[in-house]
């Protein structure tokens, strides 16, 4: 399942020891509340993307934003990028 493996993308990209998949609900908040994120962890986890999928994202900007907003909205936006 997708969100599986973003999940272990984030676990893997940002080294969260403390945390393993089943703790991340697919629907929760990515940053603040929820996991908590930073925006250095937005820039790591967006390399990451790119290294596992090939997606750019824009550092700064509303729709980038709307993508990381949960596991759910990232897996939704890898899933629309790998059909082209």
């Amino acid at each position: 399942m997708l969100e599986l493996e973003v999940k272990n993308l984030i676990i893997e990209a940002l080294q969260l020891e403390d945390i393993s998949a089943a703790d991340i609900d697919s629907e929760a908040p990515l940053f603040v509340d929820g996991l908590g994120l930073d925006s250095i962890d937005a820039l790591e986890l967006g390399v990451a993307l790119q290294k596992r999928y090939g997606i750019t994202l824009s550092a700064d900007s509303e729709e980038t934003r709307r993508h990381f907003a949960s596991v759910r909205a990232l897996a939704e936006l890898i899933e629309k990028n790998r059909k082209k």
